[in-house]
């Protein structure tokens, strides 16, 4: 395979790049459900994402002779940091449907008091998980390892986009969608919607738990502040994909988020890497900036599009 794949990027740089764009997929599939079908503003991601990567460094490092031995399988991890998203995010609904804390509020409370918890967990700002086990080690080899921990984490994707899709498309997950989008008419027809709220939280940050917990396996150790950002890359692949296929059909919607989540990161990879921008000045502390200026080039162009068609309707009248 030649050394350079897309647009200068090494195959290594973008098989990177690939992986975690795939991870940060299962976030803005995540954060779809909050912010587009329960329409609630939800930051809760920025300490779920972690939670679920501690929750699963902890089990995976379990020595043999520990009682808790039988955590270490990192496929049982896996699922235990998903659970400790979902009860983040349950906790996020119940202070706002229970205690009527305002959703934004109720969600920055519990982002804030999981930076503690999962100091608790980790006992430690770092958790290393060199030469452990993970959920991808039966399937590499010396040959492949540089693009199947992609194809592994795409299986991931594919399975719960699936899974999604399908749920949707229940009376549970219709009922979901049906109290995002109008709270008061959907109780009008008999929908428990503090139910549906509690139910779509917990989902949404078992799904940002999920990438966490996939994130510490590929990069080897899990981190306090890799939570740090963590709802404005999700918010930036969903923007993105909304750009570039705009459709109403939650099969395509859940498509287009994907397909976002993997552009924003190669965008990010090529502005980190162009020659230019790193002569300006431009280094890899300055991801959040990049992103914060792609969400806003992803917002602003849609209504830009509008302004230009408009003005072309009436010259054109």
């Amino acid at each position: 395979m030649s050394d350079f794949l897309f647009l200068g990027m090494s195959k290594i740089a973008f098989f990177g790049a690939l992986e975690t764009g795939l991870i940060y997929a299962l976030v803005a599939l995540g954060v779809l459900i909050s912010f587009r079908v329960l329409d609630f503003p939800d930051l809760t991601a920025d300490g779920s994402f972690p939670l679920g990567g501690a929750v699963c460094a902890v089990c995976i490092v379990q020595p043999p002779t520990s009682p808790l031995s039988f955590l270490s399988n990192p496929w049982l991890a896996t699922f235990l940091g998903m659970a400790a998203g979902a009860a983040a995010g349950l906790v996020t609904a119940w202070l706002n449907v229970s205690l009527k804390i305002l959703h934004l509020l109720a969600s920055i409370l519990v982002m804030v008091a999981l930076y503690s918890v999962n100091l608790r967990i980790m006992g430690a700002p770092n958790v290393p998980l060199l030469g452990e086990a993970t959920v991808f080690t039966p399937f590499l080899t010396p040959e492949n390892s540089f693009y199947m921990k992609a194809l592994v984490i795409f299986a991931f994707v594919v399975v719960f986009k699936l899974l999604l899709d399908w749920f949707f498309s229940t009376e549970i997950g219709l009922s979901v969608r049906a109290t995002g989008a109008n709270q008061r008419m959907a109780q009008a027809q008999g929908i428990a919607t503090r139910k549906m709220v509690v139910f779509g939280m917990a989902l949404s940050n078992a799904l940002i738990a999920l990438g966490g917990a996939l994130f510490v396996q590929i990069y080897g150790s899990a981190d306090i502040s890799i939570g740090v950002g963590t709802i404005v890359i999700g918010l930036a692949a969903v923007i993105i994909g909304e750009t570039l296929m705009p459709t109403k059909r939650i099969i395509l919607i859940t498509v287009s988020v994907i397909v976002g989540s993997i552009l924003y990161r190669l965008f990010i990879q090529l502005a980190l890497g162009n020659e230019t921008l790193s002569d300006l000045g431009l280094k890899s502390q300055d991801v959040n900036l990049v992103t914060a200026v792609l969400v806003v080039i992803a917002l602003v162009l849609p209504k830009l599009k509008s302004q230009m068609l408009k003005r072309k309707m009436k010259h054109g009248a």
